[in-house]
C-alpha cells in the first residue's frame, strides 16, 4: 500500500463489509470475490489493480450498486446498499457516484454539453441550470472550443475528458472508473488522470480507479490487489 499523504478526511464514503460474490451457472457455483472488506475516505484515492478475470469489474459493480453481493454489505455514505430496492439503489447512485469507463459511452446523438448535463436533468434540475453547470465543468476540462461538438468529432482523449466531465458534473462523494486511461495513448492518458487529480484536489471528490497499470496505481494514496477474488494491499 502507497504511503503518499492523502487529504481525505476521516469520513468513510464507501465501505466493504465481508463482501461476497457468487455465480451459479447451471449447477456450478463460482465464487468471483471472496470476504472483502475495505473502505475509501472522502478524497482519498484507490487503485484496485488485478489481472483481466481476477473480479475487479464485478467488484466496481458492487461498489456501485449496479448489483447486489451474495452476502456482506457495501455501505455507501452510511446507507446499506443490500437493503435498497433497485429504485432506491438507482437514485443513490445518481446522487452520490460517478462513474467512468474505459470507453466513454457518450451518447453519439448528443453534444459535449447534452451529455455532461444528462445526469442533471435525470436528477430533475432545469435545463438551463444543467446547461450551465455542464459548461463550466467542461471548461475546467480543458474543452472550452467542444462544447457544442458531438462525440464521432471529438478525439479519444477529448472523449474521456467529456465522460470525466459528466462523472463530476454532479459532484459526487466518489467517482468510480474502470480503465479509465486503457483506451488511449501513453501520453493522452497521462495528460486525462493529470485532469482527474486536479479535479480529485479542487472537488476532494473520492476516486476508485480499477486497473492492470501499475504506473497509475503508484500515483494514488493506497493500491490493492485482487487476485481470484481476494482482496490484499
Amino acid at each position: 500500500m502507497n504511503n503518499a499523504a492523502p487529504q481525505a478526511t476521516a469520513t468513510k464514503v464507501i465501505e466493504c463489509r465481508q463482501l461476497q460474490k457468487t455465480f451459479t451457472e447451471g449447477p456450478a457455483h463460482v465464487s468471483v470475490l471472496t470476504d472483502i472488506s475495505f473502505s475509501i475516505g472522502g478524497g482519498e484515492q484507490v487503485a484496485i489493480l488485478g489481472a483481466s478475470g481476477s473480479g475487479k469489474s464485478t467488484l466496481l459493480h458492487l461498489l456501485g450498486g449496479l448489483d447486489v453481493p451474495s452476502s456482506g454489505d457495501v455501505i455507501i455514505d452510511g446507507q446499506s446498499v443490500a437493503s435498497l430496492s433497485e429504485t432506491e439503489r438507482g437514485l443513490l447512485r445518481n446522487r452520490l457516484l460517478g462513474f467512468i469507463y474505459q470507453f466513454h459511452h457518450l451518447l453519439p446523438e448528443f453534444t459535449a454539453i447534452e451529455n455532461v448535463a444528462m445526469p442533471l436533468l435525470i436528477a430533475g434540475r432545469k435545463v438551463s441550470d444543467a446547461a450551465a453547470q455542464a459548461t463550466q465543468m467542461l471548461d475546467r476540462m480543458g474543452l472550452e472550443h467542444r462544447h457544442k461538438h458531438k462525440p464521432g468529432e471529438l478525439s479519444g482523449g477529448e472523449r474521456q475528458r467529456v465522460a470525466i466531465a459528466r462523472a463530476l458534473v454532479t459532484s459526487p462523494k466518489c467517482v468510480l472508473a474502470d480503465e479509465p486511461t486503457g483506451n488511449l495513448d501513453s501520453k493522452t492518458a497521462a495528460a486525462v488522470y493529470g485532469q482527474m487529480l486536479e479535479l480529485n484536489r479542487d472537488l476532494n471528490t473520492s476516486f476508485i480507479i480499477v486497473t492492470h497499470d501499475e504506473r497509475l496505481a503508484k500515483k494514488m494514496d493506497k493500491t490493492y490487489y485482487l487476485d481470484n477474488g481476494v482482496l490484499s494491499c
